[in-house]
């Protein structure tokens, strides 16, 4: 098994922080969607907010470190 380079390495984190900002992004339009229909009290919309929240913290922590 070959490592892969630090160009890769690097690469890939900076696709891993797309997702993560991507997928962010999509669970605040859902939740904004939920939110205007009077649904901010359901079973999805609370799994979306812990989401949301995960997902914040891992931004966060990719920022922190440059990324």
């Amino acid at each position: 098994m070959t490592e892969k380079s630090d160009a890769a390495r690097l690469a890939a984190y900076d696709d891993f922080a797309t997702d993560v900002r991507d997928e962010l992004a999509a669970t605040v339009a859902r939740m904004d969607g939920l939110a205007a229909e009077g649904k901010a009290k359901t079973a999805t919309y609370r799994q979306l907010f812990a989401a949301r929240v995960t997902l914040k913290e891992i931004d966060a922590r990719l920022r922190a470190h440059g990324l």
